[in-house]
């Protein structure tokens, strides 16, 4: 009987107790595993909190004029151009002047011809990546600009800056010649020039005369060749700020 008893314990599965073991050891590892995330976590947002302060630390130059900072004196150098109105770099070709160096290379573009910024869905080339990024809302459902007023959407700024003067506009100034009104008063004593036939400007390349400075600007183009007024979302260039708002509402009809 002893033998037998002896046998049978001999006999007995060791399994349980190694699968203890293992739960055990298992169980250690995730600790661990949670114990390093939380390390890591840690230092992660250590990391995080030690980049944002260093951030604000670094943007030490800061506009006496409206507050806004900088990390570099140069950025903030060209900043205060906005305050200043100074824009140190002309185009040789149309004497218009720019803030900053970059402005003037995407202008330069109107002159040239050169559109570096190709759209790989439709082709269409831009003269500035800005523009391309604009342009491919063209191929997306998306509509960022909303009006507060009416709910209505846009995908382009400038579709949603046409639609709010629909809101906006107030008319105070009224010509007592035809009844047509006004939103500011120099915009009245412009269209007056039609009733008196005034036409102070000048063109220097072919002495045609003009009632307001803006058309006289417009015609000068004529001379130059320059297209300054360009589409974000097809790239086709305009002399005339009025043509290129006439060519976008096409775009804003499509779109809507």
């Amino acid at each position: 009987m002893e033998f037998i008893k002896e046998e049978i314990e001999d006999m007995r599965d060791p399994e349980p107790s190694r699968i203890k073991h293992e739960d055990t050891e298992e169980q250690i590892d995730q600790v661990r595993v949670q114990e390093q995330r939380q390390e890591l976590n840690e230092v992660e947002e250590e990391h995080r909190n030690f980049t944002i302060q260093r951030t604000k630390a670094k943007k030490t130059h800061t506009c006496t004029q409206c507050g806004k900072s900088f990390s570099q004196k140069g950025h903030l150098h060209i900043h205060m151009r906005i305050h200043s109105g100074e824009k140190p770099y002309t185009c040789t070709q149309c004497e218009k002047s720019f803030s900053q160096a970059s402005n003037l290379s995407v202008h330069l573009r109107t002159h040239s011809g050169e559109k570096p910024f190709n759209c790989d869905q439709c082709g269409k080339d831009f003269i500035s990546l800005s523009n391309l990024k604009q342009h491919l809302k063209v191929h997306s459902d998306e509509r960022p600009y909303v009006c507060s007023l009416c709910g209505k959407s846009f995908s382009w700024l400038d579709c949603f800056k046409l639609h709010q003067k629909t809101h906006n506009e107030v008319r105070d100034y009224m010509c007592f010649d035809c009844g047509k009104s006004f939103t500011r008063a120099e915009h009245l004593k412009e269209h007056q020039r039609i009733h008196t036939g005034e036409k102070p400007y000048k063109c220097s390349n072919c002495d045609k005369s003009f009632s307001r400075s803006g058309n006289l600007k417009s015609h000068e183009r004529v001379h130059t060749g320059e297209k300054p007024y360009d589409c974000t979302q097809c790239g086709k260039s305009f002399t005339r700020s009025h043509y290129l708002g006439i060519h976008i509402r096409k775009h804003c009809s499509v779109s809507q």
